[in-house]
């Protein structure tokens, strides 16, 4: 029997977890429920069924996990502990700094449901999240480092775009070179936020916005933009179409340790990724993670989740011995 997936908001990564379910037999779209007109929206595949968020507790005997595609900023920490209450929920909350308390919320719903709720799901949370721990246990003694980019962030850009006056935009994180030359010589340094990253925006406002007020709310955000050297760029609509309509991104995650009894030996680990399109890859994240949180609650867990709490097996539609003869 096919695991029946529900999408819950229907921009960039729910089209992209739409795709992304076609890729997997052992799961099925039950159907995209957005906010907006279901009648209106139209879905990558023809026969995908579209319906109102409102009306989602109608169908939820019929659901085994819904992929909630909300934005970090506003709707993942109202979403996430509502749906999670009723439903197996996978969602891909990244504001890092508010992990604990967004945690916290969604953990007493889900118990209160006896559901699986898995946060922070995608590569950075998520897959990053991993290789940093992985890292921290092999090497204790050594430093951790993450960069992120040349790449669109899709939470950043969303941030930008729910200031007052701004039509579109698109975030770049960019790394800084000479910081990433130092990391990967196994030199250790000691890096701030601000020495490791720079971030450039490029922003389409309303015509006869505030375009100073605009700069200053971007880059006094706390969380997103206030600890980094970051650049306004004030542009056309036709400009953004032309130039910045893709979503790539990626980045590199490396733990440099020593062993030995005068820790003489360096050791680097290092995990990168290089991704065309940002949000298709975090749909593909969160599609493996569903067939988790699916597997795990039909095995009585419930409450939230973390990658960290996620055995490997269970984001495979591998059997057991199939992944001890051909994986391990």
């Amino acid at each position: 029997m096919k695991i029946k997936i529900a999408i819950a908001g229907y921009g960039n990564l729910g089209k992209g977890v739409e795709c992304a379910i076609h890729q997997n037999p052992d799961m099925e779209l039950y159907g995209v429920f957005s906010r907006r007109n279901p009648q209106d929206l139209v879905t990558v595949f023809p026969e995908t069924k579209a319906y109102s968020i409102n009306d989602i507790l109608d169908h939820k005997d019929n659901i085994d996990v819904v992929i909630i595609c909300g934005g970090s900023a506003t709707d993942l920490p109202k979403q996430t502990p509502y749906l999670g209450e009723h439903f197996n929920v996978v969602d891909s909350f990244d504001t890092h700094a508010k992990i604990p308390e967004h945690f916290a919320n969604v953990d007493k719903s889900a118990k209160e449901g006896g559901k699986i709720a898995l946060i922070s799901v995608g590569w950075d949370p998520g897959m990053f999240s991993l290789n940093r721990l992985y890292g921290n246990a092999i090497l204790p003694e050594g430093s951790d480092y993450t960069f992120w980019g040349k790449g669109v962030s899709q939470g950043h850009s969303d941030a930008i775009r729910r200031i007052q006056g701004v039509v579109d935009a698109r975030q770049y994180t960019i790394p800084v070179e000479d910081a990433l030359i130092k990391v990967r010589n196994g030199e250790n340094p000691e890096l701030s936020t601000r020495e490791k990253h720079t971030r450039e925006c490029f922003v389409v406002v309303e015509d006869g916005a505030d375009k100073e007020r605009i700069e200053n709310e971007i880059k006094t955000m706390p969380n997103y933009f206030a600890d980094y050297d970051t650049t306004v760029n004030f542009i056309s609509m036709e400009e953004l179409k032309a130039n910045h309509m893709g979503i790539p991104h990626g980045g590199f995650v490396i733990r440099c340790g020593n062993t030995g009894k005068n820790k003489e030996n360096t050791h680097i680990i290092e995990y990168s990724l290089k991704l065309d399109s940002n949000p298709e890859f975090t749909s593909s994240v969160l599609v493996c993670y569903a067939r988790a949180a699916y597997k795990m609650n039909k095995e009585g867990m419930s409450g939230c989740k973390t990658v960290f709490d996620v055995a490997p097996k269970y984001l495979s539609s591998f059997s057991d011995e199939y992944m001890r003869e051909h994986l391990l």
